[in-house]
């Protein structure tokens, strides 16, 4: 007999680039199935002596393990964060163990920014903008909308569009982590 384990649902990321800054926000929620099970979890990291920032949606232990890799190609690249991102695709498509994981990053500095996912898909958003995991599409949708029609940074518009995300998405809450270079 086998024992089904519940999915886990458990992240709103969203990016933000506006006149000069970025700004990485994440939800705190994780949801076993229909239980939360944690308000404040932290899913956007600090990397490379601070000059980075990452976030992830999917397992947690899978989104770990690509911090991990990630972090190391950034050391090797001496910070270069497109070459690294480059690396790490490659790796995750090759990789029989990398392509196993259910988990899709988004990674930023002051000139770049990524969306890395699951399938080895290396993805540069053309406005600036990306959002990934339950509520991403949500808080895309809004944080396209604000910045076409207000004067916002982009520190208010990831705030305010996590909040609309968290409005919507059952899989996502408003206690933020938010991050900005």
């Amino acid at each position: 007999m086998s024992v089904t384990v519940p999915s886990i649902h458990a992240t709103t990321i969203l990016a933000v680039r506006r006149d000069g800054r970025t700004v990485l926000a994440g939800d705190g929620q994780v949801t076993l199935g229909p239980t939360i099970v944690k308000q404040g979890a932290r899913k956007i990291r600090r990397l490379y002596q601070d000059k980075v920032i990452a976030g992830f949606a999917g397992s947690a232990a899978d989104s770990f393990a690509l911090f991990a890799r990630f972090e190391s190609k950034l050391e090797q690249y001496r910070g270069n964060l497109e070459r690294s991102a480059v690396e790490l695709a490659k790796d995750w498509r090759i990789d029989r163990a990398l392509r196993r994981l259910e988990a899709m990053l988004v990674v930023a500095d002051t000139r770049s920014m990524f969306l890395l996912s699951g399938t080895g898909d290396l993805i540069e958003p053309d406005e600036g903008i990306v959002g990934i995991g339950s509520g991403g599409a949500y808080a895309q949708a809004a944080a396209r909308a604000l910045a076409q029609h207000t004067s916002l940074d982009a520190r208010a518009i990831a705030e305010a569009s996590m909040r609309v995300a968290a409005e919507i998405c059952i899989y996502t809450n408003d206690h933020l982590t938010i991050e900005e270079l």
